[in-house]
């Protein structure tokens, strides 16, 4: 196994989250990675457990201090990698899965080039737009914007993105066993 680093994409409501949650417990030696997010957490998540959540002026000191790897401003809100956490588990021999969007694993292979790329679809734009709805976490407005990106990210990815790996997430099963297949390599 000589891949360390897994890097993957997806326009929000493309599953996954869902699809990490139910693959990487399988793989003891691979970590998920924590982002830093200026974003407000959601009912049930937990700083550096979720995510690294920051104020605004946290977040541009990390910037300004070359704290991060990648990052970018997403939905209003700031995303990245921080150095530290992606240096300290290569030093204890761990694998990293991270979930970036489209725009910062451009960023991240500049740093990482060796990543491994996998950019998870939806079937539809349908499908999308109801799992979005479906989640019952974002107003109408917000809703709109996740549509719009996600139609801009899945353009640039497939035109200017590296992915080694491309799984359509339209039967959670058959979207596990190919991941499982990916990071077994």
């Amino acid at each position: 196994m000589n891949n360390k680093l897994f890097v993957m994409s997806a326009a929000s409501g493309a599953g996954k989250t869902t699809l990490k949650d139910k693959v990487i417990a399988e793989f003891p030696d691979i970590v998920y990675s924590i982002s830093a997010t200026t974003r407000k957490p959601r009912e049930g998540e937990v700083n550096g457990v979720h995510y690294f959540f920051k104020t605004k002026e946290e977040f541009e000191q990390l910037i300004k201090e070359n704290g991060l790897i990648e990052w970018n401003e997403v939905h209003g809100n700031y995303y990245g990698t921080p150095k530290f956490f992606v240096e300290d588990m290569l030093k204890q021999g761990k694998r990293v899965l991270f979930d970036l969007d489209v725009f910062g694993k451009v960023n991240f292979d500049k740093v990482y080039p060796e990543a491994t790329g996998i950019l998870i679809l939806p079937p539809s734009e349908e499908e999308l737009e109801r799992r979005l709805r479906g989640r019952g976490t974002d107003p109408e407005d917000v809703i709109q914007l996740r549509l719009a990106n996600a139609k801009k990210e899945m353009e640039f990815a497939k035109s200017k993105g590296k992915y080694e790996y491309t799984i359509v997430n339209d039967d959670l099963e058959k979207a596990a066993d190919e991941l499982r297949a990916i990071l077994k390599k």
